[in-house]
């Protein structure tokens, strides 16, 4: 998603046909900015993608800011405004919870044209689908964590998120979570998670 919305309420074309039109046209890297509202494992994931996708079409800057998503965003508005045109793109990794300034967040970024990765209830969810295709309505992180035990080899760490274990499915990801939810809808339904576009963003179309 681009930094400045269109004006005149216009409507955007999908992520993809805007992420197909870039890798046609544009010859510079893409340089992304990515703040994660988590301490560590969205931050390690987004770290391990960037490293194994070695894309040379874009620059990624990660950065972790854990707070409630209103204050992920408007710490996002700050970077962007302190690095004038440093960013083609930012973006904000968060998750539904039991955040109550969610609906916020998502008009903030919206006005400023930030693009938000949302998991609905959590990231996990994303984690999951490099496994299988779970479907299953998820009340929260506790319920989806013994799940993805049985999967991640070793079991899940929420600190100690190991890439290689993921690395060879985050596509099969990209293709179970767009059949979830229709982009930009994953508010509205759980589990869903909109982490494909920003994988695909740093990893490139398939």
């Amino acid at each position: 998603m681009a930094r400045q919305p269109k004006p005149g309420g216009r409507k955007r074309p999908s992520f993809e046909s805007r992420l197909e039109r870039r890798t046609g046209l544009r010859a510079a890297r893409l340089r992304l900015l990515v703040v994660c509202g988590a301490e560590v494992t969205e931050h390690a994931y987004v770290q391990g993608l960037k490293n194994a996708a070695r894309n040379p079409a874009v620059s990624v800057k990660i950065v972790k800011h854990p707070k409630a998503p209103s204050q992920v965003v408007a710490h996002t508005v700050k970077l962007l405004a302190a690095a004038a045109d440093e960013y083609d793109e930012a973006w904000c990794v968060l998750d539904v919870d039991e955040f109550t300034d969610l609906d916020e967040a998502l008009r903030e970024a919206e006005r400023h044209g930030i693009g938000v990765a949302l998991s609905n209830p959590c990231f996990e969810v994303w984690l999951l689908l490099h496994f299988t295709d779970h479907r299953k309505h998820a009340g929260s992180y506790d319920q989806l964590v013994p799940i993805l035990n049985k999967h991640a080899p070793g079991g899940y760490s929420k600190t100690g998120l190991v890439f290689r274990h993921y690395e060879d499915g985050w596509r099969e990801a990209v293709r179970r979570a767009k059949k979830l939810a229709p982009e930009g809808k994953e508010r509205e339904v759980n589990p869903s998670t909109g982490m494909w576009k920003l994988a695909l963003a740093i990893g490139g179309p398939a």
